[in-house]
């Protein structure tokens, strides 16, 4: 076996080209390993984890092609497919006699005002496109992630002072007028709106809603509003929250409005309870916290407030002889709020859990030395937490990072039980089992962990409800619906922790 790492100064392509490259590149006879991405410190050190050796010099700037070939592999080969994979393919449309645009302020000036502007830039640059698309008359999706909260506070009272909506930034879904962006997911239409402050909170509503209007009249969703995970914050106040709200509240084919959000800041909610109070449109609140419902039990409400009863969420695999093989419960999540709604469930049933997007700044987790996300105690990662996605693509499009660390997870004795998440959706991986069930049947391969996952989606989504689900099934692993289900389940496999002992961390 033979591996070529090399630097490509001032080389630059973004991350879901490079995750195309590397797939491409992985393909090909002779290669055991390849990844070609840019130099971040985080793909560094997943470098490094995969036993490559990346000189010290090497930087953001640079883009690292590192090779693990079979002894008999043409490396002169397999460069010359990584150079093909990264030449950009352009559609020919033929002779035209207006030029595209070339900046979005010239775009934005052939637009129509009013449409939706969607930005997907590197974070350091969106607000500038955002505010163009403003002035220009526009409500703005800003899908880029790594935006300064002042930057995103004053864009969005900018924004405010010209009646305009910006969702974002990190806005990863949203359904506007029955169409979805983003990793939305396809439901069918119906009277209720979504204001989240949350992309996979919203896709549970989203997933939930869908699979209870199979069976009830009216049940359905047109309007989903991102605004961003910081809107709840105690700096951004809700100013977009407030815009949506105000929104959806004028519209008189909108029956009901859920707003749903990651753990807001107190104050906050307590204003948007009030502000809720003053619309003429029902209004059902749903903000994770500590003592507040999950999100099942949220689309339970709406269902009831709509005159329904909510059906049994369904369940897959579930095996009655299943058993802890260990005393930790490792939760490893693509969505960030479906991760915060599990630990805020687990830190009520366990005690204290670590993560890297901690419930209190003392259970904070980073990688090792060794790039592990494993403690001595209960762990939740959000691998789609900004730290982890600087110059990758979110793992609900690139799942290297969890995967591997789904291995190492497996790897630890002290590991008793798995909880994972599948997001659905257009923009995600087209085919998420197809790496996942594979990594599953991995893990269980020594030992039967149990596996327990909620798989967020519905049957109109590209990827396949039912395949998705039939293969981790086929896997192993137990699937639920509902996350919150997903969850309990894995909490009554680990069961109830050990009273700490003094100077423990669990």
């Amino acid at each position: 076996m033979k591996e070529h790492v090399e630097i490509r100064k001032g080389a630059y392509a973004d991350s879901v080209t490079l995750l195309q490259v590397s797939r491409a590149v992985q393909a090909t006879a002779g290669v055991e390993a390849a990844q070609v991405a840019m130099g971040t410190g985080l793909n560094l050190e997943v470098l490094t984890g995969m036993g490559f050796t990346v000189p010290d010099a090497t930087s953001a700037n640079d883009m690292v092609v590192a090779l693990r070939l079979s002894d008999d592999a043409d490396l002169d080969a397999v460069l010359a497919t990584v150079d093909a994979a990264l030449v950009p393919t352009r559609p020919d449309h033929g002779a035209s006699e207006v030029a595209p645009p070339r900046t979005t302020a010239s775009a934005l000036r052939r637009t129509p005002a009013g449409t939706l502007a969607l930005v997907s830039v590197p974070g350091a640059s969106a607000v500038v496109e955002a505010v163009d698309a403003v002035e220009a008359g526009h409500d703005v999706m800003i899908f880029s992630d790594n935006v300064p909260v002042a930057q995103e506070v004053a864009l969005k009272r900018y924004a405010a002072e010209h009646g305009r909506l910006v969702m974002g930034p990190d806005c990863g879904t949203a359904v506007v007028d029955g169409v979805g962006l983003g990793f939305a997911n396809t439901v069918r239409p119906g009277g209720v709106g979504i204001v989240a402050a949350s992309g996979t909170g919203c896709q549970q509503l989203l997933a939930l809603l869908h699979h209870a209007g199979a069976e009830l009249d009216g049940v359905g969703v047109r309007w989903a509003l991102g605004v961003g995970g910081r809107d709840l914050s105690a700096d951004v106040r809700g100013l977009a929250t407030r815009e949506a709200l105000r929104r959806l509240d004028e519209d008189a084919d909108v029956d009901l409005v859920v707003v749903v959000s990651k753990p807001p800041a107190p104050e906050v909610a307590a204003e948007l309870t009030s502000y809720a109070e003053t619309l003429g449109t029902p209004v059902e609140l749903g903000l994770l916290g500590r003592g507040q419902r999950d999100l099942t039990a949220v689309a339970d409400g709406v269902l009831d407030r709509l005159g329904h009863r909510a059906p049994e969420w369904p369940v897959h695999g579930a095996d009655p002889s299943a058993a802890p093989t260990g005393p930790l419960l490792r939760g490893l999540f693509v969505g960030g709020t479906l991760c915060d709604e599990s630990m805020i469930m687990a830190a009520d049933a366990l005690g204290p859990v670590r993560s890297n997007i901690p419930l209190s700044e003392d259970l904070a987790l980073s990688p090792d030395e060794n790039g592990d996300l494993l403690a001595d105690t209960h762990t939740f990662v959000d691998f789609g937490d900004d730290a982890l996605t600087q110059g990758r693509a979110h793992p609900m499009i690139d799942p290297t990072l969890r995967l591997e660390q789904l291995g190492r997870a497996a790897a630890d004795e002290r590991t008793g039980v798995l909880l994972l998440d599948v997001v659905l959706g257009h923009g995600a991986e087209p085919d998420p089992a197809a790496l996942l069930a594979p990594a599953i049947r991995a893990a269980r391969a020594d030992r039967p962990i149990p596996v327990v996952v909620s798989l967020v989606g519905t049957d109109l989504d590209p990827q396949g409800l039912d395949r998705q689900r039939d293969a981790l099934v086929a896997a192993g692993a137990e699937v639920h619906l509902s996350n919150a289900g997903a969850t309990r389940r894995a909490l009554d496999l680990i069961g109830p922790s050990e009273p700490a002992s003094e100077g423990s961390t669990r």
